[in-house]
């Protein structure tokens, strides 16, 4: 049985991980995969197989080496030196990112619950702190919560796309993208994702001994990540090509359910910004504190307090300079976690 919760416990940690708030959005989804057409459903079980795969590899490296951030992982892929300054760089990128994660929640409270944006950020603030006292156990709490809701919602998606004419338009639905992109497509949201993901996968995979738990809750939540991806791609067909014009696709899909399916996809949106926020802030804090050797507790509230003035003034234009070169060295990463040889105990 304890077997059992730690197996269900890594599966819902590596859903709530890499499925964020790209895939409540839709944005994600029409981007990677239903733009096109039917190749992307296709594309969409090549992306599952990768999930699968290096999701397992990356944490029994991470067990292997008993890594303690995302930096040792790094050090093992690139070698110690340009494993350093990928760690550098990634660091970077996740506390904007982290920034973005905080501005989003903040959005959430102003546009759909009447409170002001900046009660939202010091609500969401002063959650991640209390929770990330706790540490891994937070994270693994909220997924534990989380992560239902996001399969429950997937559900009534998919339940009523099947009730809606032209359903199986996923088979059939053509494009006018290149091949290539569709191929390269899944290569890229894969290596993205898990790269992204490494800060709580990597000290996750690190504090599990049983090799056996992290095989099986890898393989679970690589094929849930598969599941929920595929359901949103379904949906996301029908309504093609007009569902392009949405910031937000998956909303249009979700107000046609009625109040109570909108409410919890509000909930739903929060939600996956609040796993990713509390995931990023938390390998950024083992990070530093294995450089700086200062207490958790600081080092939280640095990240937090940091967070909170870049929340002001937005992160837009740093990211989008910085994501077209992190995609880059994500493929790298991709090839290189690929390319390493396992030990003869390992998967």
């Amino acid at each position: 049985m304890k077997r059992t919760g730690k197996v269900l416990q890594i599966a819902s940690t590596y859903m709530g991980t890499v499925v964020g708030a790209g895939f409540a959005t839709g944005q994600e989804i029409l981007q990677f995969f239903t733009r096109f057409g039917y190749w992307g459903t296709i594309t969409i079980a090549l992306a599952t197989v990768l999930f699968i795969w290096l999701g397992t590899k990356m944490m029994l490296i991470a067990s292997d080496i008993r890594a303690k951030s995302y930096e040792d992982l790094n050090k093992a892929l690139f070698g110690e030196q340009y494993g350093l300054w990928i760690s550098h760089f990634m660091f970077v990128i996740l506390l904007g990112v982290t920034a973005v994660m905080l501005a989003g929640a903040g959005t959430i409270f102003y546009e759909n619950w009447n409170i002001s944006y900046q009660t939202g950020l010091l609500i969401t603030i002063v959650a991640c702190y209390f929770l990330l006292r706790k540490g891994m156990k937070s994270i693994l709490m909220v997924n534990a919560i989380v992560v239902p809701v996001m399969l429950l919602f997937t559900v009534l998606i998919i339940i009523d796309t099947f009730n809606t004419p032209g359903a199986g338009r996923f088979i059939s639905l053509a494009s006018d993208h290149s091949i290539w992109a569709a191929w390269a497509a899944p290569f890229l949201y894969t290596a993205f994702n898990l790269s992204m993901s490494q800060a709580v996968l990597v000290p996750l995979g690190a504090e599990i001994r049983d090799r056996k738990v992290i095989i099986i809750g890898s393989w679970l939540g690589g094929l849930g990540i598969g599941f929920m991806l595929l359901a949103g791609h379904i949906a996301l067909s029908v309504h093609m090509p007009g569902i392009q014009q949405y910031a937000i696709p998956m909303g249009g899909i979700a107000k046609q359910l009625g109040q109570g399916v909108q409410f919890i996809y509000v909930f739903l949106i929060f939600a996956e910004i609040f796993t990713t926020l509390i995931a990023d802030i938390y390998g950024l804090t083992l990070q530093l504190q294995e450089r700086l050797k200062w207490s958790r507790s600081i080092i939280t509230t640095i990240i937090l307090l940091f967070c909170y003035m870049a929340s002001q003034i937005g992160f837009g234009p740093l990211l989008s300079t910085l994501y077209p070169i992190f995609g880059l060295i994500s493929l790298g990463w991709l090839y290189l976690i690929i390319r390493k040889r396992m030990g003869r105990s390992e998967a």
